[in-house]
């Protein structure tokens, strides 16, 4: 097997889309497993739709979900520069190698001549309007001209592009990784430009020439860039470069979560989730975008899901590491069929690695919060509050939304339980209970259970009629951690204090 070398090259034209990042997760993936590069190129030749700071944003993406890159514009290596805007005369030198092999030609027409050719072709009926070899010997170009206008317009400065000049009926094959293969007639191929007249290459000569001299081996991009591959195939033919063409391997698409179509940022934002890895506020328009990063998922989970989206490791695993990932990814295993973008599973992920996380290491982000809200709190009172919520928790932020009342006392409780359970009762037992743990030097978890116990049977009230008022009498709330673990981290004082309150301010229901 050569070696192997992935590139990941995505265009600066905005936010990366979050299936971007699964592209790059995969070529990551199988350059691990196989001691292989992974490279980073930016694809900028398109200039109209070139966005600032886009290729600060790529970098950055990549570098929070721990996708690291061995070679490219954020690493440099033996193949730079890696920016393709600064490639450019490397580009002109194969294009005009295609042309005197008589595999490209330049063409002159205008956009106004282009446009009639269209209008002409739609009005004699025919579905395809495209520049091809059934309408190019009838246009302004190198093959219907002399070669002294050819070399005439040249001289004076006349605008021109250089297209591909696509054979007429010739299958054109190549046997893609994950489809098998795949078979094209030319003539659905139409002569794409492959130099703009502004000197610029496309895409496709651009993205050809580079992985050929970066000595790219696989090729792991989009299920929308597989139309393009026939081309692809006929200029590595073209150029001589057929045994040193890439496998390839385009993948399935991202579909919303019912499987109805594409995943768009419409979707995402009507849906109430990201689409991008990492804020984004776009530069022209300055629309802001959330992303999965600031929304609290964690790197190693939003990979482990995304890795999921069209790849399956064939075992009932699901929890992976990196290395568990690398060990068990190939692209066979990689299915043709899109890939349902269910966001409660990917919560889902972010649960079980936030609970696989030590209590001390949960205490980080509680402490982060609570620096933020000038709050004093203790490393150690931190570690117990995420002992109690650690079950309950999806998201870093959880912690402290669903914790703030281990440090602010309720003065609003929940309605519901207050107009169903509060009555003379309660009042009765809140005050007994309050006695018991009056005698308590210091409340532990066991010390409030034997409180409750003998208060239970002091004024025969059940515990099940009033735990989800002293719950509300606590906390504020109808739901929420182990009671006594709770009155055991606020201390006595405090869940004292609380019920004090409760009982002066709540009115009891009258029979």
């Amino acid at each position: 097997m050569r070696e192997v070398r992935v590139r990941f090259a995505p265009s600066p034209t905005g936010a990366l889309h979050i299936g971007g990042i699964r592209t790059a997760l995969y070529n990551f993936l199988l350059a691990r497993k196989h001691g292989g590069t992974m490279i980073l190129r930016i694809e900028d030749t398109d200039q109209n739709r070139y966005v600032p700071g886009a290729e600060e944003y790529i970098i950055e993406s990549l570098a929070w979900a721990g996708i690291k890159i061995d070679e490219g514009v954020s690493k440099g290596g033996p193949y730079a520069p890696y920016r393709q805007s600064e490639r450019k005369d490397i580009y002109k030198k194969f294009a005009q190698k295609l042309i005197e092999g008589g595999n490209a030609y330049y063409a002159f027409d205008t956009a106004e001549e282009l446009e009639a050719m269209r209008e002409r072709l739609k009005t004699q009926g025919s579905s395809d309007q495209q520049y091809s070899s059934a309408t190019r010997t009838l246009m302004k170009n190198s093959l219907t001209l002399s070669e002294s206008e050819v070399k005439q317009k040249l001289n004076s400065g006349e605008q021109y592009v250089i297209r591909l000049k696509v054979p007429v009926n010739e299958e054109v094959k190549l046997v893609d990784l994950i489809r098998g293969e795949v078979s094209v007639n030319s003539s659905q191929v139409d002569d794409k430009v492959l130099m703009k007249s502004d000197g610029m290459p496309t895409y496709h000569l651009a993205n050809v020439v580079d992985d050929y001299l970066m000595k790219i081996s696989h090729v792991i991009r989009g299920e929308e860039w597989l139309p393009s591959a026939p081309l692809h195939v006929l200029l590595y033919k073209f150029l001589g470069w057929e045994k040193e063409m890439p496998q390839f391997a385009h993948l399935p698409l991202l579909l919303k979560a019912d499987g109805n179509g594409k995943l768009s940022k419409r979707d995402a934002d009507k849906a109430g989730f990201p689409i991008f890895p990492i804020n984004w506020t776009d530069p022209k328009t300055k629309d802001f975008s959330t992303g999965f990063r600031e929304n609290g998922y964690l790197p190693e989970a939003l990979l482990n899901f995304l890795a999921f989206l069209g790849w399956n490791p064939g075992t009932e695993q699901e929890i992976f590491s990196m290395k568990e990932l690398t060990d068990a990814f190939t692209i066979e295993r990689i299915g043709k069929a899109g890939a349902k973008f269910d966001i409660q599973k990917a919560q889902w992920f972010n649960q079980q690695y936030l609970r696989a996380k030590s209590n001390e290491e949960l205490a980080k982000y509680l402490l982060e919060s609570l620096e933020k809200e000038n709050i004093q709190c203790t490393p150690d009172k931190a570690t117990k509050i995420c002992g109690a919520l650690r079950e309950r928790i999806t998201f870093p932020k959880d912690i402290w939304e669903q914790g703030k009342f281990f440090f602010i006392a309720p003065i609003q409780f929940d309605e519901h339980v207050v107009s169903k359970k509060w009555d003379e009762d309660t009042v009765k037992f809140l005050s007994s209970f309050a006695e018991e743990l009056k005698i308590l030097s210091s409340i532990s978890s066991g010390l409030a259970k034997t409180a409750l116990e003998k208060t239970v049977q002091a004024t025969n009230i059940p515990s099940g009629k009033i735990m989800q008022v002293l719950r509300v009498t606590l906390t504020g709330g109808a739901s929420g951690p182990d009671l006594m673990v709770t009155m055991e981290i606020i201390g006595k004082e405090e869940t004292l204090k609380r019920i004090s309150y409760a009982l002066e301010n709540i009115k009891v229901k009258v029979s």
